[in-house]
């Protein structure tokens, strides 16, 4: 079973820019983070666009719809911002079906060593395995169904709703 695995930017894969003193986006992370977890599962990873989740735009998140709807695989694990990840979460599962998808992030940059970012994608990867079609949150080992999850930003967690 291959997963395809889109990157589309987020604090996953921020890092510190030194001359403007600001987090800015070079290239995904997520090809080392796999190795680095070890990963043995046959994984495609596309890189979609390299954004901050509050700068994404009604074209980028047709585009990341249609990447869903479009790709050959039927298991997705996407890399997103945490702060637009449910708005995205919901696009995707008014329009695409038969899929099981499922959406991850960070809280911290993985490029800053403490990041919750490695966890996140071991534990996406592994629910997209074994969840049913549909479409998913999945941060800090827990899975949300995309109508029953918003982030808590005081605490920095996502959670249920009801």
């Amino acid at each position: 079973m291959r997963i395809r695995l889109f990157v589309t930017g987020g604090t996953f894969d921020k890092q510190y820019d030194e001359v403007n003193g600001a987090l800015a986006f070079g290239e995904t992370h997520v090809p080392r983070m796999l190795d680095l977890g070890r990963c043995r599962v046959e994984v495609a990873t596309e890189v979609l666009l390299l954004k901050d989740s509050l700068d994404l735009t009604a074209t980028d998140r047709a585009a990341i719809v249609n990447a869903c709807r479009s790709c050959a695989e039927t298991r997705i694990v996407i890399t997103h911002g945490t702060d637009t990840m449910v708005e995205t979460a919901q696009a995707i599962a008014a329009a695409v079906t038969g899929r099981t998808v499922v959406l991850t992030g960070a809280m911290i940059p993985f490029a800053f060593g403490s990041s919750d970012g490695l966890f996140n994608l071991g534990s996406a990867l592994s629910f997209a395995q074994a969840l049913q079609a549909g479409t998913y949150i999945a941060m800090n080992g827990r899975f949300f169904p995309h109508d029953n999850v918003r982030k808590n930003r005081p605490q920095g967690v996502f959670e249920a709703i009801r």
